[in-house]
Protein backbone atom coordinates (compact mmCIF):
# COMPACT_ATOMS: atom_id res chain seq x y z
CA UNK A 1 0.00 0.00 0.00
CA UNK A 2 1.09 3.60 -0.67
CA UNK A 3 2.05 6.06 2.02
CA UNK A 4 3.37 9.60 1.98
CA UNK A 5 2.58 13.28 2.42
CA UNK A 6 -0.04 15.05 0.32
CA UNK A 7 -0.78 18.77 0.31
CA UNK A 8 -3.60 20.41 -1.62
CA UNK A 9 -1.14 23.16 -2.62
CA UNK A 10 2.05 21.16 -3.21
CA UNK A 11 0.73 17.77 -4.30
CA UNK A 12 2.56 14.59 -3.31
CA UNK A 13 5.87 15.37 -1.62
CA UNK A 14 6.74 11.73 -1.02
CA UNK A 15 5.04 8.48 -1.92
CA UNK A 16 6.37 5.02 -1.22
CA UNK A 17 5.21 1.49 -0.69
CA UNK A 18 5.67 -1.29 1.78
CA UNK A 19 8.54 -2.80 -0.24
CA UNK A 20 10.77 0.20 0.41
CA UNK A 21 12.78 1.12 3.49
CA UNK A 22 11.07 3.16 6.19
CA UNK A 23 11.22 6.95 6.12
CA UNK A 24 10.62 9.70 8.64
CA UNK A 25 8.50 12.27 6.81
CA UNK A 26 8.73 15.92 7.93
CA UNK A 27 7.48 19.00 6.11
CA UNK A 28 5.79 22.36 6.68
CA UNK A 29 2.10 22.70 5.77
CA UNK A 30 -0.05 25.82 5.84
CA UNK A 31 -2.62 25.88 8.63
CA UNK A 32 -4.84 28.16 6.47
CA UNK A 33 -4.42 26.91 2.88
CA UNK A 34 -7.62 28.64 1.70
CA UNK A 35 -5.91 32.01 2.21
CA UNK A 36 -3.25 31.15 -0.37
CA UNK A 37 -3.65 32.59 -3.90
CA UNK A 38 -2.69 29.12 -5.18
CA UNK A 39 -5.62 27.42 -3.46
CA UNK A 40 -7.69 25.63 -6.12
CA UNK A 41 -11.15 26.85 -7.05
CA UNK A 42 -14.18 25.25 -5.42
CA UNK A 43 -15.52 22.16 -7.17
CA UNK A 44 -19.28 21.68 -7.45
CA UNK A 45 -19.25 17.90 -7.43
CA UNK A 46 -22.90 17.31 -8.34
CA UNK A 47 -23.15 19.76 -11.23
CA UNK A 48 -21.70 17.77 -14.15
CA UNK A 49 -23.39 14.45 -13.36
CA UNK A 50 -26.79 16.06 -12.75
CA UNK A 51 -26.73 17.47 -16.30
CA UNK A 52 -26.12 14.12 -18.00
CA UNK A 53 -29.08 12.69 -19.87
CA UNK A 54 -30.15 9.35 -18.39
CA UNK A 55 -28.92 6.37 -20.40
CA UNK A 56 -31.17 3.42 -21.33
CA UNK A 57 -31.78 0.96 -18.49
CA UNK A 58 -29.35 -1.93 -18.22
CA UNK A 59 -30.06 -4.70 -15.71
CA UNK A 60 -26.60 -6.29 -15.84
CA UNK A 61 -25.42 -5.06 -12.46
CA UNK A 62 -24.12 -7.16 -9.59
CA UNK A 63 -22.97 -6.60 -6.04
CA UNK A 64 -19.43 -6.77 -4.70
CA UNK A 65 -17.70 -5.96 -1.44
CA UNK A 66 -14.93 -3.42 -0.82
CA UNK A 67 -13.82 -3.12 2.80
CA UNK A 68 -17.17 -4.46 4.07
CA UNK A 69 -19.20 -2.04 1.92
CA UNK A 70 -21.64 -3.57 -0.58
CA UNK A 71 -21.07 -1.85 -3.94
CA UNK A 72 -23.23 -1.99 -7.04
CA UNK A 73 -21.04 -2.90 -10.05
CA UNK A 74 -21.42 -3.16 -13.80
CA UNK A 75 -18.79 -4.63 -16.11
CA UNK A 76 -17.29 -2.56 -18.94
CA UNK A 77 -17.80 -4.97 -21.83
CA UNK A 78 -16.74 -2.63 -24.63
CA UNK A 79 -13.41 -0.86 -25.26
CA UNK A 80 -15.18 2.50 -25.14
CA UNK A 81 -18.54 3.86 -24.08
CA UNK A 82 -20.67 5.91 -21.73
CA UNK A 83 -22.01 4.17 -18.63
CA UNK A 84 -23.88 4.91 -15.44
CA UNK A 85 -24.73 2.97 -12.31
CA UNK A 86 -26.88 4.09 -9.40
CA UNK A 87 -27.22 3.03 -5.78
CA UNK A 88 -29.80 4.82 -3.63
CA UNK A 89 -29.44 8.55 -4.37
CA UNK A 90 -25.99 8.29 -5.96
CA UNK A 91 -25.54 7.88 -9.71
CA UNK A 92 -22.00 7.50 -11.09
CA UNK A 93 -21.26 8.36 -14.71
CA UNK A 94 -18.25 7.23 -16.75
CA UNK A 95 -17.10 8.07 -20.27
CA UNK A 96 -14.03 6.12 -21.33
CA UNK A 97 -11.89 4.85 -24.19
CA UNK A 98 -9.33 2.11 -23.72
CA UNK A 99 -6.13 2.37 -25.74
CA UNK A 100 -5.62 -1.39 -25.67
CA UNK A 101 -7.86 -3.83 -23.80
CA UNK A 102 -6.03 -6.85 -22.37
CA UNK A 103 -8.24 -9.94 -22.24
CA UNK A 104 -7.27 -10.73 -18.64
CA UNK A 105 -8.11 -7.22 -17.41
CA UNK A 106 -11.75 -6.91 -16.33
CA UNK A 107 -12.97 -3.45 -15.33
CA UNK A 108 -16.16 -2.39 -13.57
CA UNK A 109 -17.91 0.85 -12.73
CA UNK A 110 -19.04 0.87 -9.12
CA UNK A 111 -21.22 2.95 -6.80
CA UNK A 112 -21.69 2.98 -3.04
CA UNK A 113 -24.08 5.28 -1.19
CA UNK A 114 -23.67 5.11 2.56
CA UNK A 115 -21.81 6.89 5.35
CA UNK A 116 -19.27 7.56 2.63
CA UNK A 117 -20.26 7.98 -1.02
CA UNK A 118 -18.05 6.49 -3.73
CA UNK A 119 -17.86 6.32 -7.53
CA UNK A 120 -15.11 4.08 -8.84
CA UNK A 121 -13.69 2.57 -11.99
CA UNK A 122 -11.59 -0.41 -10.95
CA UNK A 123 -9.85 -3.51 -12.25
CA UNK A 124 -11.01 -6.84 -10.87
CA UNK A 125 -8.45 -9.23 -9.43
CA UNK A 126 -9.22 -11.86 -12.09
CA UNK A 127 -11.72 -12.57 -14.85
CA UNK A 128 -14.07 -13.93 -12.16
CA UNK A 129 -16.53 -11.14 -11.29
CA UNK A 130 -16.60 -12.39 -7.70
CA UNK A 131 -13.08 -10.95 -7.31
CA UNK A 132 -14.18 -7.40 -8.16
CA UNK A 133 -13.30 -5.23 -5.17
CA UNK A 134 -10.51 -7.47 -3.91
CA UNK A 135 -7.01 -5.94 -3.66
CA UNK A 136 -5.08 -5.96 -6.94
CA UNK A 137 -1.64 -4.54 -7.71
CA UNK A 138 -1.00 -4.95 -11.45
CA UNK A 139 -2.78 -4.07 -14.69
CA UNK A 140 -1.96 -3.95 -18.41
CA UNK A 141 -4.83 -1.94 -19.91
CA UNK A 142 -4.26 1.74 -20.69
CA UNK A 143 -7.01 4.31 -21.24
CA UNK A 144 -6.85 7.02 -23.89
CA UNK A 145 -9.33 8.99 -21.81
CA UNK A 146 -11.75 8.71 -18.95
CA UNK A 147 -14.24 11.05 -17.29
CA UNK A 148 -15.79 10.09 -13.95
CA UNK A 149 -18.51 12.01 -12.11
CA UNK A 150 -21.31 11.44 -9.63
CA UNK A 151 -24.43 13.03 -8.17
CA UNK A 152 -22.74 13.74 -4.85
CA UNK A 153 -24.79 15.54 -2.23
CA UNK A 154 -21.67 16.42 -0.25
CA UNK A 155 -18.89 18.86 -1.10
CA UNK A 156 -16.33 16.66 0.64
CA UNK A 157 -15.15 14.62 -2.36
CA UNK A 158 -11.57 13.42 -2.83
CA UNK A 159 -10.27 12.13 -6.20
CA UNK A 160 -7.69 9.37 -6.57
CA UNK A 161 -6.08 7.63 -9.55
CA UNK A 162 -3.94 4.52 -9.06
CA UNK A 163 -1.73 3.01 -11.74
CA UNK A 164 -0.31 -0.50 -11.99
CA UNK A 165 2.08 -1.16 -9.13
CA UNK A 166 -0.22 0.85 -6.83
CA UNK A 167 1.34 4.11 -8.03
CA UNK A 168 -0.34 7.42 -7.36
CA UNK A 169 -0.85 9.71 -10.36
CA UNK A 170 -0.49 13.31 -9.13
CA UNK A 171 -0.65 15.88 -11.92
CA UNK A 172 -1.90 13.35 -14.49
CA UNK A 173 -5.61 14.02 -14.03
CA UNK A 174 -7.77 17.06 -13.37
CA UNK A 175 -10.84 17.64 -11.22
CA UNK A 176 -12.82 20.28 -13.09
CA UNK A 177 -14.89 22.84 -11.22
CA UNK A 178 -18.17 21.41 -12.56
CA UNK A 179 -17.45 18.16 -10.74
CA UNK A 180 -15.89 15.58 -13.01
CA UNK A 181 -12.49 13.92 -12.97
CA UNK A 182 -10.79 13.76 -16.37
CA UNK A 183 -7.61 12.36 -17.89
CA UNK A 184 -6.59 11.98 -21.52
CA UNK A 185 -3.58 9.71 -21.24
CA UNK A 186 -2.64 7.08 -18.72
CA UNK A 187 -0.41 4.26 -17.67
CA UNK A 188 -2.12 0.90 -16.95
CA UNK A 189 -4.99 1.72 -14.59
CA UNK A 190 -5.86 -0.03 -11.34
CA UNK A 191 -8.59 2.35 -10.20
CA UNK A 192 -10.08 5.80 -10.67
CA UNK A 193 -12.14 6.86 -7.66
CA UNK A 194 -14.13 9.75 -6.22
CA UNK A 195 -14.45 9.40 -2.44
CA UNK A 196 -17.25 11.44 -0.87
CA UNK A 197 -17.94 11.73 2.85
CA UNK A 198 -21.20 12.53 4.64
CA UNK A 199 -19.88 13.90 7.93
CA UNK A 200 -23.40 15.00 8.88
CA UNK A 201 -24.56 11.38 9.09
CA UNK A 202 -22.11 10.20 11.77
CA UNK A 203 -22.09 7.94 13.72
CA UNK A 204 -24.53 5.28 12.43
CA UNK A 205 -26.05 4.62 9.04
CA UNK A 206 -27.99 1.66 7.64
CA UNK A 207 -30.00 1.54 4.42
CA UNK A 208 -31.65 -0.93 2.10
CA UNK A 209 -29.65 -1.16 -1.13
CA UNK A 210 -31.30 -0.48 -4.49
CA UNK A 211 -29.38 -0.41 -7.76
CA UNK A 212 -29.68 0.37 -11.44
CA UNK A 213 -27.11 0.67 -14.22
CA UNK A 214 -26.92 1.94 -17.77
CA UNK A 215 -24.36 1.75 -20.57
CA UNK A 216 -24.03 2.91 -24.17
CA UNK A 217 -21.07 1.64 -26.21
CA UNK A 218 -19.66 4.00 -28.81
Amino acid sequence: SEFGLLSILSGVMFAGNEMENGHLLVTELSSHPRLSPDYPADVYWKLYASRIEQLPLNNHYFNGVIYHDIFSFMELNEPEGNCAICQQDLCCHLSYKMAEKWKDDIYVLGAFDGLHVICTLLKCKSTDRNTCGQPVETAQTKFEMFSLSGTFGTNYVFPEVLYSGVQLAPGEFEALTDGHLVSWTSKPVLSVTLFGRWYETDPSHTQRISSACFCNAN
